[in-house]
């Protein structure tokens, strides 16, 4: 079973060893910074359930991608979880980066960037290290993700309520998608829920559709944003010793796919910072990866990179 626990939705795969798929399941995210652990638990059970719908016993083994889990208390957590929750398993549970680069690059060298709900980039080299930037959440970064680009297309539309900014085409949007007439009733929506990260992320196709347009404040957020994402992939590279290598890039997350103009400037970035490098749209879901993982924990082989510092 490989599970990719996203901060927006939860893919489920039930598969052979051979890597064939039998089963998927879907579920809300369960991402334990903005869910909290019951909702988390909640979610696994209900997607490993409705996955297992029908099928004999439990999986030999369990990998679960989820942000995170490189530290060690959100690790402990998650493996308590999986005890309960997949009884007589063998599991695993790594960063949801790195079970996109396997579904992307199987068994090789590569970066993949993550922009989602949230953003970050990490690769692994030949030898069994790995490296990351971003991926430090909501509140101190995950620049060029889609809360990102939501957040600062909020904080544009208000500056120029109060004329400190420059006019954008983006408050006429945002105030349709909330429902409001004025920008200071914006405070209510996005306030009243905690601010969750996936409600200011949903405005983030608006800022690409607007910045598309030709709207000079939104076409800026979506290239401070790109840039952020190929910078922070660039880090990763030379980290690794990767930065001339003509390795795979993929490119995952629900915002390559939701705002095409952040895909498009990402690649047009990368040409620059990292020439052979080969990026390419994930088409495969991140739980595949998880799936060969689990495959291999079960044969005795898994690798998980160790990474280079200690800083995550």
């Amino acid at each position: 079973m490989g599970i990719d626990a996203g901060g927006s939705k939860t893919v489920c795969q039930v598969g052979e060893p051979d890597g064939r798929i039998v089963r998927e399941a879907r579920g809300a995210g369960a991402n334990l910074q903005s869910a909290g652990e019951l909702e988390v638990e909640k979610v696994l059970h209900d997607v490993m359930t409705e996955a297992l719908e029908g099928l004999d016993g439990s999986p030999a083994a369990v990998c679960v991608g989820m942000a995170g889990v490189d530290r060690p208390n959100d690790a402990r957590l998650m493996r308590s979880m999986l005890s309960r929750l997949c009884r007589g398993s063998r599991a695993l549970v790594v960063n949801d980066a790195l079970i996109a680069l396997e579904a992307g690059a199987p068994d090789s060298p590569g970066i993949v960037i993550i922009s989602g709900t949230g953003s970050i980039a990490y690769g692994r080299d030949g030898h069994g290290h790995a490296a990351r930037a971003g991926g430090w959440g909501h509140v101190l970064g995950d620049e060029g993700s889609g809360f990102w680009l939501g957040r600062q297309a909020l904080r544009a539309v208000l500056r120029a309520a109060d004329q400190r900014g420059e006019r954008t085409a983006l408050a006429e949007r945002i105030k349709a998608h909330f429902g409001v007439a004025r920008e200071q009733e914006l405070v209510q929506p996005i306030y009243e829920g905690g601010m969750k990260p996936k409600v200011v992320a949903a405005l983030a196709p608006l800022v690409g559709e607007v910045a598309a347009a030709g709207d000079p404040v939104a076409a800026r957020i979506v290239a401070v944003g790109a840039e952020e994402l190929a910078s922070a992939a660039a880090s990763v590279a030379r980290r690794l010793g990767l930065a001339h290598d003509p390795i795979p890039l993929p490119l995952a997350g629900g915002i390559f796919h939701a705002v095409p103009l952040v895909r498009t400037l990402v690649i047009e970035k990368l040409a620059t910072l990292l020439p052979n490098a080969r990026p390419a749209l994930l088409t495969s879901e991140p739980a595949r990866g998880a799936l060969r993982l689990a495959a291999a924990l079960l044969r005795g082989d898994v690798r998980v990179p160790v990474y280079l510092d200690t800083t995550h």
